[in-house]
């Protein structure tokens, strides 16, 4: 009886050692999602939609955390840095996250995240106040030949889609403008209403969610390949004679290094989250321009994207070496 006493004892001894996450996970500790941009764009109204439904399919508490700035580096930098125990995770920004390490020394790099999945993909828009004389891209070229850097064109960053479609355009038209950089598009949003700047570089999603500034801003084109059912109205580049297609992909990732078993019941939710129903109409009520993309899959374009955009700067820096 001693000698089964003793095992007893040493076997309870042995589990109080194992590592707390083998034992729950998760617990009475909130999943954090890293957000890089300011509370009000895209990306917030994601975090926050997808939120509530991630603390139905896993039982836990979820925040939304913004840590805007430099084009979302600072969220990036504090995601690749953070604990890989499932008590954190962020979006993920195309282009950003791909463009950031290649154009200056950064904190992270891609091969610091583990992708979950893709959730959304914006094309970009440009934006101007309805009190600006400009109604399309060919007003816009015109005046823009004219004045050469008279035209401002607000973005959430270096690097970022808004930027380089900004970058893409003058290409394509021979024209200069001059960039002006925020961080995000909230602020982006509030410096083209006050006329602070001639264009709102911005995705098509968010500018559409802006119903209440509906009669203040003017859609002249946005950069999908076709028009947008969640807003028919808004007229794309190509049909404007314009080739560029360009957006944003929103996605969530991990730390490199997550326990494939957290990873495995992340994903799991996320999955559950995008084929819910109500979820699904909460994104519509957010126009959210869904595009679910799963693990593999997704990070497999996304190292596509990232070769792209090195061969890109290599021949054509977007921004000072």
């Amino acid at each position: 009886m001693k000698q089964h006493l003793k095992a007893a004892a040493v076997a309870a001894a042995i589990l109080s050692l194992a590592p707390a996450a083998e034992a729950a996970w998760p617990n009475d500790k909130p999943i954090e999602i890293i957000v890089g941009f300011a509370a009000g764009g895209g990306t917030d109204i994601m975090a926050r939609t997808l939120a509530p439904f991630l603390e139905k399919y896993l039982k836990a508490s979820v925040v939304v955390v913004n840590r805007g700035g430099a084009g979302g580096e600072l969220a990036w930098t504090a995601l690749a840095q953070a604990k890989p125990d499932g008590y954190t995770i962020g979006f993920i920004n195309t282009p950003n996250v791909l463009t950031i390490p290649i154009e200056r020394k950064a904190r992270f790099s891609l091969d610091d995240f583990k992708p979950i999945a893709n959730m959304v993909d914006d094309p970009t828009a440009f934006n101007v106040h309805v009190d600006t004389p400009i109604k399309d891209l060919k007003e816009l070229i015109a005046y823009a030949k004219a004045n050469p850097g008279a035209v401002t064109v607000g973005t959430s960053g270096v690097g970022s889609d808004d930027h380089l479609a900004m970058l893409a355009l003058e290409r394509a038209s021979g024209i200069k403008m001059t960039h002006v950089p925020f961080a995000g598009s909230a602020p982006t949003r509030t410096a083209l209403l006050g006329r602070h700047i001639t264009i709102g570089s911005v995705n098509l999603g968010e500018v559409t969610s802006y119903t209440g500034d509906a009669g203040r801003i003017r859609i002249i084109g946005h950069m999908a390949a076709d028009r947008w059912a969640g807003n028919p109205s808004a007229p794309t580049f190509r049909e404007q004679g314009i080739d560029i297609v360009m957006g944003s992909q929103r996605g969530l990732g991990a730390p490199k290094g997550l326990p494939p078993e957290i990873l495995d019941r992340i994903v799991k939710a996320v999955q559950q989250t995008v084929e819910d129903p109500e979820f699904q109409e909460k994104a519509k009520q957010q126009y959210l321009p869904l595009a679910y993309e799963p693990s593999a899959s997704w990070e497999a374009s996304l190292r596509a994207q990232q070769k792209a955009f090195a061969d890109l700067w290599a021949s054509s820096p977007w921004a000072q070496k």
